[in-house]
């Protein structure tokens, strides 16, 4: 009978492993949705996301189709991320037009102290929680318009942020090639124009896994970089093959990246040790200190400042600049913390043996340049062989609802007209 029973156990154990084990890759597609008369004759944008495609690597590792693409049409010298340049955050501005402390991601992982509760990106519970998620992601203006939305695994993308998912959306994962990707876009493309999606984001993550792995300069970042040059050329050769009109894409990157000094990092100052007093969150490139007594909080920071060290700097977040737009006025959900603690690259603030990555970002794109990120722009609607001055990605979503002909109700921070001198037809 124990033998019996022990069997049944470990049945029972392979199982749970199992299910634990089994990735969701299915589509999901929400129902009765389609474009009506209207939406079917507005143009196509494919925004496309490369993560940590810092501004210069296609130039720097002489990415031949982005290369050729952008010179025909519209290239901006660089993109200047939102703060702090770190990947969740960043992708949320682009689909929001919202800065970080407006749309309440402002960082990858944070507590709320309202909801007393923490956020981490790793985790699917929260990342397809939309209520953790401000604003108005273009996918959901788009569906509120009756314009048909596809993403493949954009962040949030699978939450119900506003209320409104995507009709077609895929659970994040990493199982899918770039090319695998690629022909998923395509096929979505090929439904019947009632229910053929106008607007469609997709994601790679293979550049910044590289260049956190390996730093900026290394070979696998470069092979990284003509991995996802090769899927734009395929993706552009495909789509052109549908004889659609109208077609644009959009290939934006969310920050850069830099190489760190990992072997003598920053030691956290000993009295943010106190957890009676305080709560610390560690990005690494930006320290977030929450001072529990609110009274304390000037004695804190002049006792920080006086004994910090010349390579890191301490701010009051209501004294940050004001064009970081992180600071006390703008922390609509009180997640930021009232004492940053800011290093200056490459030196990073580092736990006692943890360790870090050789590459990494989330630095003040305005005074460290490799943070700045990338903007390529090509089709129907844009101008040619166009080189535009740096801008701030929030400025992208009132592009994209310019080209789509969707109606932004909502305050955001990005402004069109920013954006409207790229475009054809429109002074």
């Amino acid at each position: 009978m124990k033998k019996i029973f022990s069997f049944c156990l470990l049945v029972l154990s392979l199982i749970i492993f199992a299910q634990k084990g089994i990735t969701d890759t299915a589509q999901v597609v929400i129902p009765n949705r389609f474009n009506n008369a209207e939406p079917m004759q507005k143009p196509y944008v494919i925004m496309i996301s490369t993560d940590g495609f810092r501004y210069d690597y296609a130039k720097k590792y002489n990415a031949e189709n982005l290369l050729k693409f952008s010179n025909q049409g519209v290239q901006s010298k660089a993109m200047i991320p939102s703060y702090p340049s770190i990947t969740f955050p960043n992708h949320w501005s682009l689909i929001t037009g919202l800065y970080p402390s407006h749309h309440g991601l402002i960082d990858n992982f944070f507590y709320d102290y309202a909801r007393k509760e923490s956020y981490a990106m790793s985790k699917k519970d929260n990342a397809e929680d939309g209520s953790w998620y401000g604003g108005i992601p273009l996918w959901s203006l788009a569906e509120r318009q009756n314009v048909i939305s596809a993403s493949l695994q954009w962040v949030g993308s699978a939450s119900d942020a506003d209320g409104m998912r995507p009709t077609y959306y895929y659970h994040y994962h990493e199982k899918f090639s770039p090319s695998e990707k690629v022909n998923k876009v395509v096929n979505w493309l090929k439904l019947p124009e009632d229910r053929r999606p106008h607007f469609i984001s997709l994601y790679f993550p293979e550049v910044d896994g590289a260049g956190h792995r390996f730093g900026p300069d290394a070979k696998e970042t470069e092979s990284a970089v003509h991995l996802i040059d090769e899927a734009i050329g395929e993706l552009v050769q495909k789509v052109n093959e549908l004889g659609l009109k109208n077609v644009n894409f959009i290939f934006v990157s969310d920050h850069g990246m830099i190489k760190v000094d990992g072997g003598a990092p920053l030691e956290i100052p000993s009295i943010l040790f106190d957890k009676n007093r305080f709560d610390y969150y560690n990005s690494q490139t930006l320290l977030r200190v929450y001072v529990k007594n609110p009274d304390e909080v000037k004695k804190v920071y002049k006792e920080l400042k006086a004994n910090k060290t010349d390579d890191y700097e301490v701010f009051l977040d209501k004294k940050l600049p004001k064009y970081l737009h992180f600071s006390t006025r703008d922390d609509k959900y009180n997640r930021i913390g009232q004492i940053l603690l800011i290093p200056k690259a490459p030196k990073i603030f580092l736990e006692k043996g943890k360790k870090t990555s050789v590459g990494k970002h989330g630095y003040n794109p305005r005074i460290v340049p490799e943070m700045k990120s990338t903007f390529f722009a090509w089709g129907s609607d844009f101008k040619n062989n166009l080189v535009i001055r740096e801008f701030e990605n929030v400025n992208v979503y009132p592009l994209v609802a310019e080209i789509l002909g969707l109606k932004i109700d909502e305050k955001i921070d990005g402004k069109l007209k920013k954006m409207k001198p790229i475009l054809k037809n429109k002074n």
